[in-house]
């Protein structure tokens, strides 16, 4: 698969840094190795404060995205099986500590009045909204978007029910 673009990843570390929120970003580069196996990389592991941490994967998306025959579609919220199967293997390693979240950035491109809720962090000239899912909710409601990419996802009204935007989640 081609690299992904990683300024939604670099607008979430600003946006951590900027509410002073501790965390450690990690090198998706290297594939982790335990126990034996190859696990699937997480994008950062976050200390909020509270009781559990965040085991995070990255997952940026256009607001609204276009898809190919120029319709517009909102809260595009799919993820490559390795890694849903990723954060839950992590989750493990890590222990009743920490929590394994799926972290939507959405970039924004729609005016104001058509946007998901949640306060839009502005980095690079560019809008954007962080929404978390847990990963045990994300595999508890998500179905099978391609069996030729692997990919999974939720349907939209079942992903605004258990999603929130990440400010909800901080203490």
């Amino acid at each position: 698969m081609a690299k992904r673009d990683q300024h939604y990843e670099n607008a979430f570390q600003d946006y951590l840094r900027s509410r002073g929120i501790p965390y450690v970003s990690v090198n998706e580069h290297r594939q982790a190795i335990f126990a034996g196996r190859k696990i699937k990389s997480f994008d950062f592991l976050v200390y909020p404060g509270g009781s559990r941490h965040w085991i995070v994967d990255v997952k940026g998306r256009h607001f609204p995205y276009l898809d190919p025959t120029g319709s517009k579609r909102c809260w595009e919220n799919w993820v490559v099986e390795e890694d849903l199967r990723g954060l839950q293997e992590w989750e493990a390693v890590f222990g009743d500590d920490f929590a394994g979240y799926f972290l939507f950035a959405y970039l924004l491109l729609e005016p104001e009045k058509r946007r998901p809720s949640g306060q839009p962090h502005v980095f690079g000239g560019h809008e954007y909204v962080f929404w978390a899912v847990r990963s045990e909710d994300y595999e508890q409601h998500c179905r099978k978007r391609s069996t030729r990419w692997g990919t999974v996802s939720v349907p939209t009204r079942l992903f605004r029910d258990i999603a929130l935007p990440v400010e909800a989640l901080l203490p």
